[in-house]
């Protein structure tokens, strides 16, 4: 992270307002290098009967037994697509898993207002059966699978993982979990219009999508980030995280402070000379699927 590209993202505040997300996305999309002709995708690949059950699949010939890195995007539960035609994201996350010698997935989940939780943790399920019966054919190991996520993606995430009812198999058929600024505990966070629109419209009864309790006695490996200038209620739920695992483990979590980046920038960083994250993201992956 230079000081210039620092400076120019925290210039864009941390609230989520369009000027914020619009500039994020126009300042990586200029550092982004595009498309890689050794890497094959297929498009739209149907895990389930919805017409959003849609996923991206990227890979490079011959790779055989690689590890199945599957990103879920974020837009605060009601909008997003894996795909952008119009800029690199979220693209340049399945061919950066690709060149890493690993399959790259990107996906579409059910949106709300129209469909609510638990939708995301059963499109997961869904997500997680799908590549046990047919990641192999593209070369990729079904027993390898790690399923990161941001932002409301990073929710649904946190979720499959501490919902064991919605798993594909019993202890979630993953390797580990990437969560990348997410919100955890329903009790706690600040309602907005994204949370009536996915978890209902009466905040006291969220409790039961709270996923604190699962991340903290989970046995799947996590890894779990925060950004520097993330607004303030995604920093409450990491602290509040760490506090809770440090309490139940007597330990500190994976946890990573990301200086100088916003709520977007993590995952749009990956793919550009701005390597750190990517570096971060495959290095959890091999040491969990090793």
């Amino acid at each position: 992270m230079t000081p210039d590209l620092r400076e120019r993202l925290q210039s864009l505040g941390a609230e989520l307002t369009p000027e914020m997300l619009g500039g994020t996305t126009q300042l990586f999309a200029a550092m982004a290098t595009g498309t890689d002709p050794d890497v094959q995708v297929e498009r739209d690949l149907e895990y389930g009967e919805h017409e959003r059950h849609r996923l991206d699949l990227f890979h490079k010939p011959g790779v055989s037994g690689a590890p199945v890195l599957v990103y879920v995007h974020g837009g605060g539960f009601v909008m997003g697509d894996k795909r952008s035609t119009e800029t690199p994201f979220y693209d340049n996350i399945g061919t950066f898993a690709a060149q890493q010698g690993m399959i790259g997935v990107t996906i579409n989940y059910r949106l709300a207002p129209a469909s609510k939780f638990p939708s995301g943790p059963e499109d997961l399920g869904a997500v997680v059966s799908w590549l046990k019966a047919n990641v192999a054919k593209y070369g990729g190991d079904p027993n390898k699978i790690v399923l990161s996520g941001q932002s409301a993606g990073a929710s649904h995430v946190a979720s499959y993982v501490a919902h064991k009812a919605h798993h594909a198999e019993p202890g979630g058929g993953i390797a580990g979990a990437i969560l990348m600024s997410g919100i955890y505990d329903t009790v706690s966070a600040t309602p907005n219009q994204f949370h009536v629109a996915y978890y209902g419209g009466d905040p006291k009864a969220w409790g039961p999508a709270s996923c604190m309790a699962g991340l903290i006695n989970t046995e799947i490996p996590l890894m779990v980030t925060v950004s520097e200038f993330d607004p303030e209620d995604f920093q409450r739920q990491a602290a509040q995280f760490v506090g809770a695992w440090g309490v139940a483990h007597a330990a500190y979590p994976e946890m990573h402070y990301l200086a100088g980046h916003n709520h977007l920038s993590p995952a749009q960083s990956i793919g550009t000379e701005l390597k750190s994250i990517g570096r971060m993201v495959a290095g959890f992956v091999k040491r969990v699927t090793r």
